[in-house]
């Protein structure tokens, strides 16, 4: 019988932290052994409690979400999942809460929700399954290949991650030029953060990020993020190859899904594509990176130690459809290797 994740909830409003454990209570194998209303009340509480997960709002009096979990994942690391609000303000709150080491997300409620806090309890308890996270200090960033050192293929990229790929995303497509291959992600996020999320890649990394709109042509140096919640994202057109949004029901229970766009890719674009599947909870991808190997395309996973959740990566590689399996440091550079025109021609 497996153990129960035990929880801290830290909310600043009773309203709130009584939803929040109503919630955890109805799954039996979540057991929520205490609450704290600001940051102070919860250090004790994690010293006294010792908790497998801390569920913790943003916006907070005295030391807000951001400023805490610095400090937790400082001085004891530990699985956090943030719970945010829709605003602005809060989804730029909760990418950078990701990138800090973050387990994950959840918004708060809105009026109408049929399933508030949606699938907090499944994380919940993914997260206390995971190995705690010693926070490494920032690597020194190498500089992405010159134009003039990379010479691209006629190649796509196909990147699909969930539950920690903020800061895989971040790691893989920094190491990317200014002319990478045209890349399309699938990263299963709330619609109210793609937008941001984008924006952000855009800042850190020398490509153009977008949020995929249809009928987007693929090109050179750009890169395009499906945009959460509503609709699918593929590649389609094999002469002029462009994005599109596909209005369908969730795969995998998830829309957008990794399975559509990687079997679209394998499709379009056969051995001149390279998929990549990188840390998260479940299966969706693995099938569809299986598709994308068969069709003659180049794969990628991202191996054990490096993921903050060993799910999707798993599958995967189980299944077949993983070529290599690597540390998420290696995977930008590998990427770039298998989508380079070699000096003969083109891949």
């Amino acid at each position: 019988m497996t153990m129960a994740a035990r929880v801290l909830v830290v909310d600043d409003s009773p309203t709130m932290r009584g939803l929040i454990t109503a919630v955890l209570r109805s799954d039996p194998d979540v057991d929520v052994i205490g609450q704290a209303g600001d940051a102070m009340e919860a250090r004790e509480a994690i010293k006294q409690l010792n908790p497998d997960v801390v569920t913790l709002d943003i916006e907070m009096p005295n030391m807000n979400g951001l400023e805490f979990l610095e400090k937790i994942m400082r001085l004891r690391p530990m699985p956090v999942i943030m719970v945010s609000t829709l605003t602005h303000r809060g989804t730029n709150a909760t990418l950078a809460a990701l990138e800090i080491g973050a387990f994950d997300c959840v918004s708060k409620p809105q009026p109408g929700d049929m399933r508030p806090f949606g699938d907090l309890a499944e994380k919940v308890k993914a997260a206390a399954r995971s190995q705690r996270r010693q926070v490494m200090a920032p690597q020194p960033l190498t500089p992405p290949p010159s134009v003039a050192d990379y010479r691209v293929g006629r190649k796509v990229v196909a990147i699909g991650s969930s539950t920690g790929g903020v800061e895989a995303l971040i790691a893989v497509l920094q190491k990317f030029p200014a002319n990478c291959p045209p890349t399309v992600i699938t990263q299963h996020m709330p619609s109210t953060f793609t937008k941001s999320f984008a924006e952000r890649l855009n800042r850190l990394c020398a490509p153009v990020v977008q949020e995929a709109t249809d009928g987007a042509r693929l090109e050179i140096g750009k890169i395009y993020l499906a945009p959460g919640g509503e609709r699918h994202l593929q590649v389609v057109n094999a002469s002029a190859p462009c994005c599109r949004l596909l209005e369908r029901e969730p795969v995998n229970g998830h829309r957008p899904s990794v399975d559509v766009l990687f079997d679209s890719v394998a499709e379009l674009a056969g051995r001149n594509a390279v998929g990549v599947i990188l840390t998260g909870m479940g299966r969706d991808g693995a099938a569809g990176l299986l598709k994308m190997r068969h069709a003659g395309a180049r794969t990628l996973g991202q191996n054990e130690k490096t993921s903050v959740v060993y799910g999707m990566p798993r599958v995967a590689f189980e299944l077949g459809a993983v070529e290599q399996q690597l540390p998420l440091n290696a995977i930008g550079e590998e990427i770039l290797k298998m989508t380079a025109a070699r000096k003969e021609g083109t891949d």
